[in-house]
């Protein structure tokens, strides 16, 4: 097994000095481990989003820790050299500082190098507790799934300077707390290079334009594995959903014209037991 990235390594990759951008890619089970893993991406994250493009939900909120530690496993697994960083679901840090260090530590357990929660100053009690117990936190600001309804819906963030200023104290709280990252999502493009000209951590954008120190997007939208609704931030590289319905087809196609399985495609026994169980005619 490589050597697994690791989040103070992540820390130290600023653009502005000179680092590399970071790539992160979410995954969700094994296979999508496996293929992100053997890719040159940075870090992996075990998302919430799974609700969605995995499980079927309409937003994130239906999922558990039980849901987020079944994943992470699956993915941790596959053992990638990618930093693993998972998701904190819903209600799993909005309860007692003693509960979040020990949902934190489960995700962690099941192979989190990291784990990633939404919000800002509010939640300053519990990142100073998951990081004082060893854990390291990836901060989230800007479009946060979890408050869909709080916000009115999925809308982009600090549009007006008044919001846009609040973002930059977010996250330089965040970072003061001791997150090693943070990622920014659905704000305007000038806004996310604002707050990431403001922090000396990395920050990870989606929905947030060219100027953050790395973008992240969902294994799905990228692979063109689902096509239902597209965010504007969203390029796909790949249409397997396409291509592997066509590859479906082509199977039924085959199975009901008798050209699957084939000879060669079967398993045979010798001429001699054949004959002995009453068959006749080679290969059967």
């Amino acid at each position: 097994m490589a050597k697994r990235l690791t989040a103070p390594a992540i820390a130290s990759r600023k653009v502005a000095n000179g680092g590399e951008p970071l790539v992160m890619i979410t995954a969700y089970d094994y296979p999508s481990g496996r293929m992100v893993g053997d890719s040159d991406a940075d870090m992996i994250l075990v998302g919430d989003s799974l609700a969605m493009v995995v499980l079927g939900y309409g937003d994130t909120l239906s999922v558990t820790v039980d849901d987020m530690v079944h994943h992470t496993a699956a993915v941790a697994r596959a053992e990638p050299k990618q930093l693993i960083v998972a998701d904190l679901p819903w209600m799993s840090y909005h309860v007692s500082v003693e509960d979040t260090v020990r949902n934190a530590a489960r995700l962690i357990r099941a192979g989190a190098g990291a784990v990633k929660l939404e919000g800002g100053t509010e939640r300053l009690p519990m990142i100073d507790a998951i990081i004082d117990a060893q854990m390291p936190v990836m901060g989230h600001l800007g479009l946060t799934p979890q408050s869909v309804h709080a916000m009115g819906g999925f809308k982009v963030q600090g549009k007006s300077a008044e919001a846009a200023m609040e973002l930059v104290e977010q996250a330089k709280a965040l970072q003061a707390a001791g997150c090693f990252s943070i990622v920014i999502e659905g704000v305007p493009r000038r806004v996310a290079d604002l707050v990431t000209e403001s922090l000396d951590i990395p920050t990870v954008g989606i929905g947030a334009g060219p100027g953050t120190d790395g973008q992240v997007l969902v294994f799905h939208d990228l692979l063109g594995l689902q096509d239902d609704f597209l965010a504007k931030f969203v390029r796909q590289y790949a249409t397997l959903k396409t291509d592997g319905i066509a590859a479906i087809e082509r199977f039924v196609g085959d199975v009901r014209s008798g050209a699957f399985p084939n000879d060669d495609e079967s398993y045979h026994i010798s001429d001699d037991e054949a004959e002995a169980l009453g068959l006749y005619g080679s290969g059967k």
